[in-house]
């Protein structure tokens, strides 16, 4: 594993995942390896009311009922839609179910402009066509017919991204749970095996780029996914993914928890004033989310450990901070330079700590971007 840039869900906690499958004797779903309470258990982590030997990392972090809701749908014959902002975690839950319940989570069509029927049915290996004829071994299958053969979860990312008609084939497989292939006539059919389904993802302000049909939602049980705006429950996952990432890079770095706080209450704070606002161009691009959070911290910590003194400091998070959500110039900067001045300088006189710093240091970097 040590020699994958980003190691999949089943890879990276297969000791775990082998583990739950050895003390594992509830009933399972079709194929699946772990039972429904224990793809719950692998994900949420374990409590000592679960009486285990060993403590279960928990993976991810939001409602229990999302993920039980989630469980539940798979076990059933009907799609799964996870719905919410960008950030919000989806694509990471929907990697855990999948790891859990087949031990793949790389079967994944990702939904763009660009994708077409062949990348969630199949194409040909044209040299193959030429030389030997259309044929099962000829045939490349995508990753939803992989799925489909193997009793697996396929995975559709950024769905509502895809055109209509590309939504329009996978109403078929959703259906009839198999794809026809007009090309072979003895085995012009791939049906699908028991533990099949898919588990697709999408943007909520994506919608209006290519609404699902009516036809499509009814295939599909939603499980919306809000922002995390539980302090606690932010600190938490900040703090998961910080220590994922000094161990990645094997960096010794201590996060202050007092800049932690600063990072949490300046998100806050900008959310209240996205909220606040009137139109569009008075909030910033950014969606302000956890994973937005995680990549601000992170962008700190490196910058710390490559070119500052290896110790994170104040202005090296404001700095990120600034970098990371100023996207439109220079609209975003006006905005970020009006909460520096309204809300973080009475604070900085206010309460002190890191909080004069950090606004020196948002300022500097404001100054530098305009």
């Amino acid at each position: 594993m040590s020699d994958l840039l980003r190691a999949p869900a089943e890879i990276k906690y297969a000791e775990e995942l082998e583990w739950l499958e050895s003390i594992d004797d509830g009933p399972k779903p079709f194929s699946w390896r772990l039972s429904p309470k224990m793809v719950r258990l692998f994900i949420l982590g374990s409590e000592r009311s679960d009486g285990l030997d060993r403590e279960i990392s928990q993976k991810w972090y939001g409602d229990r009922s999302f993920v039980e809701r989630s469980i539940v749908t798979l076990a059933s014959d009907r799609g799964l839609l996870l719905i919410g902002d960008p950030g919000t975690g989806k694509s990471w839950l929907a990697e855990l179910l999948s790891a859990a319940i087949c031990r793949n989570s790389t079967l994944v069509v990702q939904g763009t402009a660009g994708t077409t029927e062949d990348h969630i049915k199949y194409s040909w290996n044209v040299s193959m066509v030429i030389a030997k004829g259309q044929s099962r071994e000829s045939m490349i299958p995508s990753p939803i017919m992989t799925a489909m053969e193997s009793g697996a979860i396929g995975r559709f990312e950024e769905l509502t991204r895809s055109t209509s008609d590309v939504q329009d084939a996978l109403i078929s497989i959703l259906s009839e749970k198999y794809i026809s292939v007009p090309e072979l006539d003895s085995e012009g059919i791939v049906f699908a095996k028991p533990g099949f389904s898919i588990i697709a993802t999408a943007n909520s302000r994506d919608r209006g780029v290519n609404d699902l049909s009516s036809a499509l939602k009814r295939r599909f049980n939603f499980v919306r996914i809000p922002v995390v705006t539980n302090k606690k429950s932010e600190v938490e996952i900040v703090r998961f993914r910080t220590e994922e990432l000094l161990r990645r890079h094997q960096i010794e770095l201590e996060v202050p928890p007092t800049l932690l706080d600063v990072l949490l209450q300046s998100f806050a704070d900008l959310r209240v004033s996205a909220a606040a606002a009137g139109s569009d161009d008075e909030k910033l691009e950014s969606a302000l989310s956890t994973a937005e959070q995680i990549g601000v911290l992170e962008d700190a910590v490196l910058h710390s450990n490559f070119f500052g003194e290896r110790a994170l400091t104040a202005r090296t998070l404001a700095s990120s901070l600034v970098g990371s959500l100023a996207r439109r110039e220079p609209e975003d900067l006006a905005i970020l330079n009006k909460y520096l001045h309204g809300v973080v300088e009475p604070r900085s006189k206010e309460e002190g700590g890191s909080w004069p710093e950090f606004l020196e240091g948002g300022r500097d970097a404001i100054a530098t971007l305009s």
